[in-house]
């Protein structure tokens, strides 16, 4: 892989390379905890843990999310390419405003729209990543619905492996198998306005 420079959007992904455990809370906006995220982009009880693949290959980035507790067994990958050194997002859908992910200095990530758009308006959902250390990072996010905020939601991930080239043995999909999935269209960006 070619070297990037330190704070760079390809820097920061080549750090984050490997396997994650994400604990993920969310909360009203006053930090109220909440038992249940009816309106995210994935609904279902918090708080939950996730298994976080992330590859990069210096260009192509992979991520794929599987919950493992706290919450059925769900998996989704997304994907980008890294061009004029900010990642750009494979599209969630035919109205997705385009996604990316942009540095905001060393070990700082925020993953948002490029554009304002109506689908834009209906679902946004900007998150900010931050490695804290070779193996212990957050994710923040704040939800808005409808053009208006409905809750935050934070992560705190410890890396469980430096590499995500195979499945962990106790992957709630089986230890066999591709790391990661077929993407898919959200379906709040697939046309038609559904919120």
């Amino acid at each position: 892989m070619t070297p990037f420079a330190v704070g760079t959007v390809g820097h920061t992904l080549a750090a984050m390379t490997g396997v994650w455990h994400d604990r993920v809370e969310v909360f009203e906006l006053d930090g109220t905890p909440l038992g249940a995220d009816e309106r995210s982009g994935t609904p279902g009880p918090a708080p939950f843990d996730n298994l976080v693949y992330i590859d990069f290959d210096g260009e192509r980035y992979t991520q794929t999310n599987v919950t493992f507790r706290g919450r059925p067994l769900h998996a989704r990958t997304c994907r980008g390419v890294l061009r004029a050194g900010v990642l750009v997002f494979q599209r969630l859908g035919p109205e997705d405003p385009e996604h990316i992910g942009a540095s905001g200095g060393p070990g700082v990530l925020f993953f948002h729209p490029r554009r304002v758009t109506d689908a834009w308006s209906r679902y946004h959902e900007p998150d900010c990543i931050r490695l804290l250390g070779p193996g212990t990072r957050t994710r923040t996010t704040l939800l808005f619905r409808d053009g208006v905020a409905i809750r935050t939601l934070t992560a705190h991930g410890q890396r469980l492996a430096p590499t995500a080239n195979q499945r962990l043995p106790w992957d709630p999909r089986g230890p066999s198998g591709p790391v990661h999935e077929e993407s898919r269209d959200t379906a709040v960006f697939a046309g038609g306005g559904a919120s």
